[in-house]
């Protein structure tokens, strides 16, 4: 039986994989979309899609894992990897902003 830590451990470990696949996904479509109609702006926000969805998740995630598996040590490590996910978050929202600006 799962005692109640470890099914929060594990629920926070589907939704952060299932988020990853999701971010990917809706990426995946927004490059699709911008290929389709061959449009400047779609293609901004495809790029902004993919680093705030499947790139910042990606790395959330793995970096989470290897911190936790003591792979990366994290006094070392943690506030590093928060940073580049806090910027790769604030790219993408940057460039979904300017594909509704860009004309």
């Amino acid at each position: 039986m799962l005692g109640t830590d470890q099914l929060a451990y594990w629920l926070i470990f589907a939704l952060s994989a299932g988020s990853v696949v999701v971010g990917s996904y809706v990426g995946y479509q927004a490059y699709r979309g911008f290929r389709r109609h061959d449009s400047r702006p779609m293609q901004y926000l495809s790029i902004g899609l993919f680093l705030l969805t499947a790139v910042a998740f990606g790395l959330s995630f793995v970096g989470s894992i290897l911190l936790q598996m003591r792979v990366l040590p994290p006094d070392t490590f943690q506030q590093p990897l928060t940073l580049l996910t806090r910027l790769l978050q604030f790219l993408g929202v940057f460039f979904i902003a300017y594909s509704l600006h860009k004309r």
